[in-house]
C-alpha cells in the first residue's frame, strides 16, 4: 500500500502547486480576495485549482478502494495517469482553455477505471 500512498501524496503535492500558482496569479493580476474574477489569466489558474479539487474528491477514495479490492500495482499506475492528466490539463488550460481536453480525458478515464475496478472488486469479494 506504500506505493499507492506515495501516488496519493504526489497528487496532493500537485494540487498544492496549483494552489500556489493561483495565489501568485492573484497577486500578479491584482485580484483581491475574495474575488475570483477580473482577469482571464487569473481565472484560468483558479479554474485549474477548482477543477482539480473536484476531481480529487473522486480520485482519492477510488484510488484506495481500487488498491484494496482490485490491484495495488494497477491503482498506482492509474494514479500516475491521473497526475499526468492533471498536469496536462493545467498546462493546456492556462495556455488556451481549448487545449485542456487531452488532460481532462486522462483524468476522467483514470477516475472511471478506479471507481469501476474498486466497485467490481468489492462486489466480487462480498459475493
Amino acid at each position: 500500500m506504500s506505493l499507492v500512498a506515495i501516488v496519493a501524496l504526489l497528487a496532493l503535492i500537485e494540487y498544492s502547486v496549483f494552489v500556489v500558482m493561483t495565489g501568485q496569479a492573484r497577486g500578479q493580476y491584482g485580484i483581491a480576495a475574495p474575488s475570483t474574477t477580473g482577469n482571464v489569466n487569473f481565472e484560468r489558474c483558479f479554474r485549474v485549482q477548482q477543477n482539480t479539487i473536484e476531481q480529487l474528491v473522486v480520485f482519492l477514495p477510488a484510488l484506495f478502494l481500487f488498491a484494496r479490492y482490485a490491484s495495488e500495482s494497477w491503482a498506482a499506475v492509474l494514479g500516475v495517469v491521473f497526475i499526468v492528466g492533471r498536469a496536462m490539463y493545467a498546462r493546456g488550460y492556462v495556455t488556451d482553455p481549448a487545449r485542456r481536453g487531452p488532460g481532462f480525458l486522462l483524468t476522467i478515464t483514470s477516475n472511471v477505471l478506479l471507481m469501476l475496478g474498486g466497485l467490481i472488486g468489492a462486489v466480487v469479494e462480498y459475493a
